[in-house]
Parts: structure tokens; C-alpha cells; sequence
């Protein structure tokens, strides 16, 4: 199989969660131990830095992975999802997997996962801690995927944990309340590693702090340690609260004395995260006059802090080229939206898409209104053509709408 046969098989073998929604969640860890077993242990060989959040973990991510880079170290860096292409999951330096090392690691192993009923995401865990391991990487960012306890990821023993924040998502899977999500994410604490949390209410500190206690682990609760800001190349006022998560983390290291992390290393990495790590989709700009903003965000915590930057922009009029997935809670996010804005109801162009007649009614209950595209492209289209030069255009609701317009 050629690269492209390679990865249509890995999507459509075997279940996807980037696709195919709930079917693709596993509440287990035997197969990712049965593969890495299988594999030899390579995550045995990395320094890892594990993290976990309902929002901002992968701006997180690449901040961290900037800021060790510009300290001159090979960084292994493991995100998802994707947005055009699924090597985009696994870097080093900014620089994707080979279309030939996926190749000739599927289909070396290709007989283990069948044999196994490995899904989409095991393979990837196993692939990228099989890549990071024989390129040598100095220290490798491990994101994980879903919730923490029992993602593939949670077979690493880190230098450090790190949990960005809790939200109401993937309640399904998670728990419905703060404290039960909290208590999923808090499952990549290990005994004696240090761990950050960015941001926290009452509710869930108080479960961070009794996993620390049990795991005896050093807490850090960065919102409350670190005042200080430094600019980024990430504009998303919500990255104020990730700038800090990533502080700390790095203050954290530089007292293991374990990696030499300088103050310019630090001013650095956050200016060139774009440029090091090729990080899009967190409220980039695409084009001015009109002005064109896109964002990943796409549950109530995150779209709240999107939608009052949006508020804050001076503009004559709003577009909003809007698309979710079919597992989105329409009652929590729809309400959240602006009402006075043109909008453009299309469906991302993926089996979870959610129907942009569906949403377009349950918009309209909510006084949104505008009409239905047939595709993200389309919409975004005639929203470029309505708006005049001093408009202000929004695509956003899923990250696989932005996936299709960048």
C-alpha cells in the first residue's frame, strides 16, 4: 500500500473517533499495553511530558514544544486531531512522520492489528512511541486524546503531568459532572511526579488535590502561581490562561535540572510556536478587510471565550459560518452565540457531521438565523461575498470545519 491506501485503511479498519464518534472510544488499556509490549516497550525509552485538559492542550503542547525546541532539544511532539493530514499527529521539530515510516510500520504490523482488533487510535500510540523512540528525541510531548485514566497515552511515566483545565465534553464517555471529569483527567497522575494544573474551580481542586495526595505528588495550580505574561504568537485571549499552564510547567523542569530552559529560550518559543511547531486553527487570522477568523473551539468553555473576543472586535457586521459534530449538546452552545450576525449553517464533511438542517432549526430557536450551504467551503464563500470590507467573518463550531477552509 502506498501512503494514502495506507491511511484509508487505518480509517476505515477500524473505528476512528475523529470520525466515527462514540463507536471508536475504548474504556481499556489492555491492547495498548498488549502493543507496546509487542513492540518492545519504546515509550520505556522516552522522557515524556503528559497532558490532559478539556480545552487548550494543544496550544499548550506547542508552547512547550517551541520553547524546549528553541532550547535546543529534538522534541518529539503527539497531537490529534488532525486537520488536513494524520501525520500532523506526530512531529519532531516541527516536522511531520514520513509518509514511508507509516507505510512500513502498518504494514509490518498490519497481521498484530487485525488479529487484535487494535482501533485507529491504538495504532497511533503505538506508532508514535515506535517513531519518537528510534529517531531519539530528547523529550517527547504526549497529548492525550480523550479524558486521561484510560487513554492509550496513559502507559507513559512522565517528567510531568500537566492538566490544562475541566469542561462539560465528551460527557458520555467522561461523567457529567465537573468533579467526575476532573477525576478522569487527574488519572495521568503518577506516583511521585509533579503535576500542573492550569486552571481549576472549587470543585475539581479538590479532586486534583486528593489524587496528588494519594499519588504524593508535588501540585502546582498555575493561575495561581504565575502572574507574569509574555506575547505569543497564539492571539486567542483564552491563551493567557495555557501561557501560564506552560510556565509553570517549564519552572517546574527547570528545577528537576533536568533540561537548561532559559528565560529567552522561554520569550522565544512563545513568539515562534506557529513558525516551530506549524500549529493552526487557534483564532488565526486568514485574510483583513473583511477580517476572517477561525477557531477550533467547539464546546460551551471554549466557545464562551471565542465568541467574547468576537464581541470585543469593532466591525459593522457579523458572519458566522457555523458547523458542529452530530454528538454536540446544541442546548449548551447555541445559546452562547451572538444574535446579531448573519449566519451560514453548513456540515462538516465527515460521518459525525451533524445535518446543517438540523442545526440551522435548532439555531433558529435560539434566534440565529441565516441559511443552509451545502458544504464548509460553499458557506464560507457566500460569506466572503456578502461581507463588506469593515465585516467581520467567524468559522468555527467544530474543528473539522476549519479543517476544510485552511
Amino acid at each position: 500500500m502506498n501512503y494514502n491506501d495506507t491511511v484509508n485503511w487505518m480509517f476505515k479498519q477500524l473505528p476512528m473517533y475523529q470520525m466515527q464518534g462514540a463507536i471508536a472510544y475504548k474504556k481499556d488499556l489492555t491492547n495498548t499495553i498488549l502493543l507496546v509490549d509487542y513492540l518492545g516497550n519504546p515509550e520505556r525509552n522516552l522522557r515524556c511530558i503528559h497532558v490532559a485538559g478539556t480545552n487548550g492542550k494543544g496550544s499548550t503542547s506547542h508552547m512547550l514544544a517551541s520553547i524546549l525546541q528553541e532550547a535546543g532539544y529534538k522534541v518529539g511532539l503527539y497531537t490529534s486531531p488532525h486537520l488536513k493530514d494524520f501525520r500532523e499527529r506526530i512531529k519532531i521539530n516541527g516536522d511531520m512522520i514520513s509518509e514511508d515510516f507509516v507505510v512500513d510500520f502498518i504494514n509490518q504490523h498490519r497481521s498484530f492489528f487485525e488479529n487484535h482488533e487494535l482501533s485507529f487510535f491504538e495504532m497511533s500510540v503505538g506508532l508514535t512511541f515506535d517513531y519518537f523512540n528510534k529517531m531519539q528525541v530528547d523529550i517527547a510531548i504526549i497529548e492525550t486524546g480523550m479524558g486521561g485514566r484510560l487513554d492509550s497515552t496513559n502507559i507513559i511515566r512522565p517528567l510531568i503531568s500537566v492538566i490544562t483545565n475541566i469542561g462539560l465534553d465528551h460527557t458520555v464517555f467522561l461523567g457529567n459532572t465537573l468533579p467526575l471529569i476532573a477525576a478522569e483527567k487527574a488519572g495521568i497522575i503518577k506516583e511521585n511526579i509533579p503535576v500542573v494544573i492550569g486552571e481549576y474551580t472549587h470543585e475539581t481542586k479538590s479532586v486534583f488535590d486528593a489524587k496528588a495526595t494519594e499519588t504524593q505528588s508535588e501540585i502546582y495550580f498555575a493561575s495561581d502561581l504565575i502572574s507574569e505574561d509574555y506575547p505569543s504568537a497564539l492571539l486567542g485571549n483564552y491563551q493567557l490562561h495555557n501561557k501560564k499552564t506552560v510556565l509553570q510547567t517549564i519552572r517546574v523542569l527547570q528545577s528537576q535540572n533536568q533540561l537548561v530552559i532559559t528565560e529567552n529560550h522561554i520569550k522565544k518559543g512563545f513568539l515562534a510556536v506557529i513558525e516551530n511547531t506549524g500549529l493552526h486553527g487557534r483564532w488565526q487570522q486568514l485574510q483583513e478587510h473583511p477580517k476572517v477568523i477561525c477557531d477550533t473551539a467547539h464546546n460551551a468553555a471554549g466557545l464562551t471565550s471565542v465568541i467574547n473576543q468576537i464581541l470585543q472586535e469593532q466591525y459593522a457586521h457579523l458572519h458566522i459560518v457555523l458547523g458542529v459534530v452530530n454528538d454536540k449538546d446544541l442546548n449548551e452552545i447555541l445559546p452562547l452565540f451572538p444574535k446579531k450576525a448573519t449566519y451560514y449553517f453548513c456540515k462538516p464533511n465527515i460521518p459525525r457531521g451533524l445535518d446543517a438542517i438540523i442545526l440551522k432549526e435548532k439555531a433558529s430557536e435560539n434566534d440565529l438565523m441565516g441559511e443552509i450551504y451545502s458544504s464548509v467551503s460553499e458557506a464560507y464563500q457566500v460569506a466572503l461575498n456578502n461581507a463588506g470590507t469593515s465585516d467581520f467573518i467567524y468559522i468555527g463550531g467544530s474543528t473539522f470545519v476549519v479543517a476544510e477552509i485552511l
